[in-house]
């Protein structure tokens, strides 16, 4: 659906009609205009595009030291491949109930809000927050982590530290959340994204391979002491999962053009085969040529031309600031809705609300960032206490209370033994990351240099 600016009496009788059609609950209909925040309005590619942004960031970087190292070759790669299979079932769960009830639930919160009631609205987006916020917080330390490995490739005096270069990110990331009004508007980075992810990814691969081959025989074994173990099995199996996070799906469903459920299924499948190819690639080959010494930011093991190795971190640090514009999105849309922002993006009052908010916003992502910058303990707590309850106990309790009369026992078994399963991982995934985390605040001081 095509929007002029300026037109919005115009587009609250268009929009009317539309949600008649839907049979929409009779909502205010500038929620759906606020500051240009387009809905039935993106391809199913596009869409899928955006998903695949996401499990391609510059996380996937991080993975073969999060991931492989804390579980070694076998746990590691079953559960990379089991975490893809239950992350493409839940989502197409929470797709599925898109359209449940006769209207279309554009929010996490909306849906979980309808099924439930008001508590659940609320408890659904202060999760939905912590997600989003702790995915943004690791968004900056990790384009703070590829600034500081540009400037290690052609400094060694040690006089900028990582603080510094969060610092950065963070102001570089708030001007990029000014210039582009909503998600919609990414079309183009889209692109751009994709190559800067292949620029990383490609140059990760290639220079693991070579290492790989040239390296002696590495180590695989799983380091730590016994108890340290478990914990961090545990922690890696967060990590799993939030390799697939985006706790968001109906927000970027809302922007997909009817049929709805269909087209959003088109994307998942795209995420989950075509999409998921290069984190694996990455994920294995970094393990594969460092073993248990693999760098919790891979471009930090690798070995190769100056030129190269820089031309990857601008790529990473770039691709970053664009991705955290993707999860930072639900934010920035709650805030624009709250303050009544209407009207053309770039008039001086959207423009200034935007600078401040925002600016606001990610500030506060910054300082957490600089202040406790553990990548790893921050993906396992994020996985713990969001992802798990989001994506696989919320899903699935939905989805069971959604379609009560419509399932068999044996699918009511099985979604109540999910729900109890990840209810078990989410306490006990907390519990390790939160222990990593002390234990490495005892290890660095606050504003670490990592």
């Amino acid at each position: 659906m095509e929007m002029e600016q300026g037109t919005l009496p115009g587009l609250e009788k268009l929009l009317t009609r539309k949600t008649q059609q839907l049979r929409f609950p009779r909502l205010p209909i500038r929620l759906a205009v606020v500051c240009f925040h387009f809905f039935w309005h993106d391809s199913w590619f596009q869409v899928g595009f955006v998903l695949t942004t996401g499990i391609n960031s510059a996380y996937v970087l991080g993975y073969s030291g999060t991931i492989m190292v804390p579980l070694g070759w076998i746990p590691g790669v079953l559960g990379l491949i089991i975490a893809t299979a239950i992350s493409l079932y839940a989502n197409s769960l929470i797709a599925e109930l898109h359209e449940f009830g006769g209207r279309r639930h554009i929010r996490y919160r909306d849906l979980a809000g309808f099924i439930y009631g008001r508590k659940a609205y609320s408890l659904t987006w202060g999760l939905q927050y912590v997600n989003l916020f702790m995915i943004n917080t690791g968004y900056i330390i990790l384009a703070g982590s590829a600034l500081k490995a540009v400037y290690a490739l052609f400094s060694d005096d040690h006089v900028m530290k990582l603080p510094y270069f969060i610092a950065i990110s963070g102001f570089v990331c708030a001007l990029f959340a000014m210039s582009i009004p909503h998600l919609s508007a990414l079309r183009l980075w889209l692109g751009v994204s994709t190559v800067f992810s292949l620029i990383y990814i490609i140059v990760a691969f290639v220079l693991s391979v070579k290492d790989g081959i040239e390296a002696p025989a590495r180590d695989y074994s799983i380091p730590g002491t016994t108890r340290s173990k478990i914990f961090t099995t545990i922690g890696a199996s967060a990590n799993l999962v939030f390799a697939f996070n985006t706790g968001m799906l109906p927000e970027i469903q809302a922007t997909i053009k009817q049929p709805v459920v269909s087209n959003m299924m088109k994307s998942l499948y795209f995420q989950f085969s075509a999409g998921v190819l290069p984190m694996y690639a990455v994920t294995f080959i970094g393990y594969w040529a460092y073993g248990s010494s693999t760098s919790s930011y891979l471009l930090s093991s690798v070995n190769g031309p100056v030129w190269v190795k820089a031309l990857a971190n601008i790529s990473a640090f770039l691709q970053t600031v664009i991705a955290l514009h993707i999860f930072a999105s639900p934010m920035y849309e709650y805030l624009d809705t709250k303050y009544g922002i209407i009207g053309s993006p770039f008039s001086i009052r959207n423009l200034s609300f935007r600078v401040g908010v925002r600016g606001g916003y990610l500030t506060i992502n910054t300082l957490v960032a600089a202040l406790l910058p553990f990548l790893g303990d921050f993906m396992s707590l994020t996985g713990a206490i969001s992802t798990f309850p989001l994506t696989f106990i919320l899903a699935n309790h939905m989805y069971l209370k959604a379609k009560k009369n419509k399932l068999t026992s044996l699918q009511k078994l099985w979604h109540w033994f999910n729900v109890y399963f990840f209810g078990l991982m989410s306490i006990a995934a907390a519990v390790s990351a939160l222990r990593l985390i002390a234990v490495d605040s005892k290890t660095y001081h606050v504003f670490a240099d990592l």
